[in-house]
């Protein structure tokens, strides 16, 4: 006898709604929270220059903008957890903008012949042993040494210990220039220090606001060299303030409308600028100088704190020179380290 043909169980709704839920479709669901945040993350990189700056909210980012990158092993980490293809989609955006902003930096773009090296460096009002700075920097073969917060009672200390590698040198305040060749035209620059909410806390050797930079013309033999040596207002964090970047806006500020009016083609920018060239507020200096270390460095180089650099606050800015090369120096017993280039013309 032959059996009639089977016919397939009939679905309740339930059962074929689950059923039409393939597993690709369910895994495509997964990890929506970390795809939104890889999203977010990217929009923050892609337009931090529209993040309001209210409460310092804008520099804070820009700060620390290289470091954002690190959120995204740690996003890519999850997403390969949760499996979720949604997420590790998501994280091209980040990924994509941050090689955008930084991807230029991971080579190392230096070549080793240049016609003058310059240096930078905060010397720190604290430093315990000046003379041992000093020697290191002279042992550095800078032609041009810029220092910043330099202190009344260590001021005779590094005359001494460079005036054997620098028989030219001028000191404006808190901050000097050291040079194998000779020097002209030198003079202070107003850049409008103000010390903010909670006054200064650094000693009083070195609240001379009033001279913490100078201009001098630097005598090569390609020609003068216009030199600008500045140390910028601090940030500080204030319960109220929040980010407080006041005085540093305002110094960066005074020192791009000096550099504008600089007559001599070929300038040099050495200091502590206390900021990094990410940062919204020196727009300016950028538009019209160049930094050493992103046209020819290798790697990031941070400089502070010395301990643990994290951010590179102490530039080297040209114009009308070729920068050739860009490096960090060891650390000299301050609270950053020195900074040094090769210009040529």
């Amino acid at each position: 006898m032959t059996r009639p043909p089977r016919q397939a169980p009939k679905l309740s709704p339930s059962s074929a709604a689950t059923a039409a839920t393939s597993p690709p479709v369910q895994a495509w669901r997964r990890g929506p929270v970390l795809a939104a945040t890889a999203l977010l993350l990217g929009l923050i990189m892609l337009l931090h220059a529209k993040i309001t700056d209210r409460w310092g909210l804008g520099s804070l980012v820009e700060t620390f903008l290289p470091w954002f990158g690190l959120c995204v092993p740690v996003l890519l980490a999850g997403a390969v957890r949760r499996r979720s293809p949604a997420a590790g989609i998501a994280l091209l955006l980040p990924v994509a903008v941050w090689l955008n902003l930084f991807g230029g930096l991971l080579s190392d773009k230096s070549h080793p012949v240049s016609d003058l090296t310059v240096a930078s460096h905060n010397v720190g009002a604290d430093n315990p042993d000046p003379a041992r700075t000093a020697r290191a920097l002279a042992a550095s073969g800078a032609d041009v040494l810029a220092l910043e917060e330099i202190t009344l009672q260590d001021r005779g200390t590094y005359e001494k210990e460079l005036a054997r590698a620098y028989p030219h040198h001028t000191v404006q305040g808190t901050v000097g220039l050291w040079s194998k060749l000779p020097l002209s035209g030198t003079g202070p620059v107003d850049i409008k220090m103000d010390y903010g909410p909670l006054g200064d806390t650094k000693p009083v050797d070195v609240k001379m606001g009033y001279n913490r930079a100078l201009r001098t013309t630097v005598a090569t033999d390609q020609g003068p060299l216009a030199v600008y040596v500045a140390h910028l207002g601090s940030v500080r964090v204030f319960p109220r303030n929040g980010f407080w970047t006041g005085s540093r806006d305002r110094g960066a500020e005074a020192l791009n409308e000096a550099v504008a009016a600089e007559p001599n083609e070929r300038v040099v920018v050495l200091g502590d600028l206390n900021g990094t060239m990410d940062d919204r507020s020196f727009d300016g200096l950028t538009s019209q100088l160049e930094s050493a270390q992103e046209k020819a460095g290798d790697g990031f180089g941070f400089s502070y704190p010395a301990a643990f650099p994290v951010v590179r606050i102490d530039q080297i800015l040209v114009r009308g020179v070729e920068t050739d090369s860009s490096w960090v120096l060891p650390a000299t017993g301050s609270d950053h380290l020195p900074v040094a280039a090769g210009i040529s013309w």
